[in-house]
């Protein structure tokens, strides 16, 4: 099953599709709007196919759950891009967060800023915790997975590298998608085999398996709750793997008029195109 977020005539409504072939139904008398509702039921407990057919071209997809209560994402956990930055993977998994307003949907915007030319793609493999819990054991880390998506968990060069912390680079307003469905992780046998495509304008940048982690999957989740406890809707990135534009010669970043692809192999492929940060003035006081 696969689920997603968007808004309708102006109104959240969780939507579920069975399978990537067929029609996407609304499930919002089950979740009230919160996809969260809908993790770890079955399409027969949502009744599916008995609910709404949505037309997705009315929709205007959000992230899948807009609102984590935290999103925390694995730096250098491809070796091949540890390698092409020139940083050592360490013995723990490096990890820094993000804001949920930095983040699109499908088909939404990514911003360039007006202060720096810098935004270059990352593409993820994103984990989002169904059952949450502290000190989880890695053995067990899989079992408190609802799902997995595509993120492009991208970076405004320029500002990353202004100090040894990432945050700065990392939480520019809308330089970031995830999407378009979450696909559930009954429907993920293996997820060690889970592929990530990142193109450019149809040309392939990047492509990585959670297999060649650094840190897998049980690991990660294991090492984070550790030291905070971990709650529904959770998002977390994996990883990015080698191929970045920061490292191409010359250094080639995101400009207007761009597409970015993200493709989760064989479940979904998250599509944004690029524009210039209108450069609003803010109007609060």
């Amino acid at each position: 099953m696969r689920l997603a977020t968007g808004l309708i005539s102006g109104e959240r409504r969780t939507l579920a599709q069975r399978d990537a072939a067929g029609p996407a139904y609304d499930v919002t008398a089950v979740t009230g709007g919160d996809v969260r509702r809908a993790f770890g039921l079955s399409t027969e407990q949502l009744e599916l196919p008995g609910r709404p057919e949505v037309d997705l071209a009315d929709a205007i997809l959000l992230p899948p759950v807009p609102d984590p209560a935290k999103i925390v994402c694995v730096g250098l956990n491809f070796a091949t891009h540890a390698a092409e930055v020139v940083r050592d993977a360490g013995d723990h998994p490096t990890l820094f967060t993000r804001f949920a307003s930095t983040f699109v949907g499908h088909g939404q915007p990514l911003l360039t800023p007006v202060e720096s030319d810098t935004l270059d793609w990352e593409g993820e493999v994103v984990v989002v915790i169904g059952r949450g819990g502290r000190r989880i054991p890695a053995p067990a880390a899989l079992e408190h997975v609802a799902g997995y998506s595509a993120m492009g968990e991208n970076s405004v060069r320029g500002f990353q590298l202004h100090s040894a912390q990432a945050t700065a680079g990392k939480n520019w307003d809308r330089s970031g998608s995830w999407g378009p469905w979450l696909v559930t992780a009954d429907e993920v046998s293996e997820p060690r085999s889970l592929e990530v495509v990142t193109r450019l304008n149809g040309a392939e940048k990047q492509r990585g398996r959670l297999s060649d982690l650094v840190f897998d999957v049980p690991t990660v989740i294991s090492y984070i709750s550790t030291f905070t406890e971990l709650s529904p809707g959770d998002v977390i990135a994996t990883g990015t793997p080698s191929g970045i534009g920061h490292r191409e010669t010359p250094p080639r970043y995101l400009r207007p008029g761009d597409v970015l692809e993200v493709e989760l192999v064989d479940h979904l492929v998250l599509t944004n195109p690029v524009e210039a940060d209108p450069d609003r003035p803010s109007t609060q006081l």
